[in-house]
């Protein structure tokens, strides 16, 4: 991604019995998720935006749990960005 840049995330419904629950980055310094929303149809949807003008990394997280079941929701999906700078000019 460049700085700047929006990427519209849709994670399909799950066909367990999990739910999506939250999308989280490692590294909001370079990709901020915003937005997130689960809808009636069990999809989930969120923006992430690249908010960092400098070069780096960030591991986005979806999170999905049992919504009958006590304790922590666990990964269900992962997906790595890349941040890169525009180059200068010089």
């Amino acid at each position: 991604m460049r700085p700047g840049a929006v990427v519209s995330l849709v994670l399909e419904p799950r066909v367990d019995d999990r739910r999506w629950t939250v999308v989280r980055s490692s590294a909001p310094v370079f990709v901020v998720p915003s937005g997130w929303g689960v809808g009636a149809d069990g999809a989930a949807r969120a923006s992430l935006r690249c908010a960092g003008t400098r070069g780096g990394t960030a591991r986005v997280i979806a999170l999905a749990k049992a919504p009958d079941v006590a304790g922590a929701a666990r990964a269900a999906f992962t997906l790595d960005v890349s941040v890169v700078p525009y180059p200068k000019e010089g």
